[in-house]
């Protein structure tokens, strides 16, 4: 059977996100049984669907993964070759960050290739100064790398305006700081909210939302406190609480239990975990913990730029 060409056009999408997004197909019958591959597929096509409003460039990656849907799902029936197309959320080719002086360049990081697929827990380890921060940054949109290529999610980062980078902050990535960067004029309440604010949650599934995390944070009676009213543990909780609130597809996390006592921490580290494992969010921690980078599935060490990959072990530090 010869694969017909598919025209982009808004009907076409429809068509891809009703007859493919929630179900697996098979001959010609609708098997009502939830397929994570299609979920995958359908929330990529989402996205590249939003950036093509800003960036032309985006239709042409639409048309091609269209075409590919059409051959593996459609004529093939082989929906899990989707996964294979997808899966991959970051990665970086090349990547150099260094800062220029009058007569030298001092690299942050070194040659730096990294990958990331989609619900991947990693950790990221290594000395003080080591550049863990600055790879988190360029990974969140935050900085830019010197030289090389990131692809988030199949687009080019290190193309994009800085409105598609808003846009990608807004609906796809979570931080949590190391230093909170809690806003100082509004409440605990108003900060948790805010990024449902810029996302267009409308008011009464806002204050349902917030309420949930308030009440899992055990910081209700917090609330209505401005940021320099509360412990820098407390403050740790609000910025993570106002990271995860959104259900980001991409969680950074830059030291997100530094400034939480040993139980906090690990209550916070379980909750990642559940996010991670039962929601499917992809998770990059940068930790000195040994005992926190466990939870992770894949521990990254990176030293004098250079990483070094590994996996997490269940008795403990890195598996070469």
């Amino acid at each position: 059977m010869s694969e017909k060409p598919i025209v982009f056009t808004p009907k076409t999408y429809r068509f891809c996100i009703e007859n493919l997004s929630f179900f697996y197909h098979t001959g010609n019958q609708r098997l009502k049984i939830p397929c994570p591959n299609c979920k995958i597929i359908r929330r990529n096509l989402s996205y590249f669907f939003t950036l093509q409003k800003t960036k032309m460039h985006s239709i042409y990656m639409y048309y091609n993964l269209l075409q590919k849907w059409h051959k593996y799902c459609y004529l093939e029936r082989e929906c899990v070759k989707i996964k294979e197309i997808m899966e991959t959320m970051i990665e970086l080719k090349k990547v150099d960050k260094y800062y220029k002086s009058r007569f030298q360049r001092t690299f942050i990081l070194k040659n730096v290739d990294f990958t990331v697929n989609e619900g991947e827990f990693v950790s990221i380890m290594g000395p003080s100064g080591a550049g863990k921060s600055t790879l988190l940054n360029i990974i969140g949109m935050l900085d830019e790398p010197s030289e090389g290529e990131y692809f988030f999610m199949g687009n080019p980062a290190h193309k994009m305006s800085e409105k598609d980078k808003n846009l990608c902050h807004r609906n796809y990535i979570g931080f949590i700081f190391q230093a909170y960067h809690l806003l100082e004029d509004m409440t605990v309440y108003e900060n948790i909210e805010m990024p449902l604010v810029y996302k267009g949650v409308k008011g009464k599934e806002r204050k349902a939302i917030v309420a949930d995390i308030l009440d899992r944070f055990n910081i209700v009676a917090k609330q209505d406190l401005f940021p320099e009213q509360l412990s820098g543990g407390q403050q740790q909780l609000v910025g993570i609480a106002r990271a995860i609130v959104a259900k980001p597809r991409l969680l950074l996390a830059d030291e997100p239990t530094g400034n939480l006592h040993s139980e906090q921490g690990r209550q916070i580290m379980e909750l990642l975990k559940k996010l991670n494992q039962e929601e499917g969010m992809t998770i990059i921690q940068v930790t000195h913990s040994e005992q926190n980078a466990q939870y992770g599935t894949r521990i990254v060490n990176i030293m004098d730029g250079y990483l070094k990959e590994g996996i997490a072990t269940v008795e403990g530090g890195l598996k070469l």
